[in-house]
């Protein structure tokens, strides 16, 4: 009798060590599995795209002009505006865009309209049209600019003959 109660003592020991191998594969598989689907779906919330502009306008409300003809050169400029500081007024023979990552930048037409571009925000400059920017704000702008330009085309035209106010 002693040695059927070992046999089955036994049986169990091996039957539970089983059960408890198993589910403890299946744990493993099951947290594999979710790992992966989360790795997923970390992937698919890391991809945003949000469009910030899209019109064939300026800011100011002109139309922007055709395309130039030929070989177009496109340019990146990151501009860097300490507080208080002032640019020169000048005019861009080219199409730009950009986008302000800091602070806040007043641009200002020769005819007295301002737009007043904020952190985040982009902004379509003025062609062939005189103005200037001022950082009214206590932080450096930075602002990133995209130009559609040709070879040796200027980015800007300065008019230092204007005085600033």
């Amino acid at each position: 009798m002693m040695r059927i109660l070992n046999w089955v003592f036994a049986a169990a020991l091996i039957c539970g060590a089983s059960v408890l191998t198993s589910c403890k594969e299946k744990q493993v598989q099951q947290d594999q599995e979710n790992t992966a689907e989360q790795q997923v779906a970390d992937s698919v919330k890391k991809v945003v795209s949000a469009e910030l502009i899209r019109t064939s306008q300026s800011w100011d409300g002109v139309e922007l002009p055709d395309y130039l003809q030929g070989r177009p050169e496109l340019v990146a400029v990151k501009y860097e505006f300490p507080a208080g500081q002032k640019l020169g007024w000048h005019h861009h023979p080219v199409m730009n865009y950009g986008i302000l990552v800091q602070g806040e930048l007043t641009i200002i037409g020769q005819d007295g309209k301002e737009k007043v571009v904020h952190e985040g925000e982009a902004v379509v400059e003025m062609v062939n049209t005189i103005h200037h920017g001022e950082n009214r704000g206590t932080k450096p702008v930075i602002l990133y600019m995209f130009y559609l330009s040709q070879k040796d085309l200027p980015l800007a035209v300065q008019h230092p003959e204007i005085p600033l106010e």
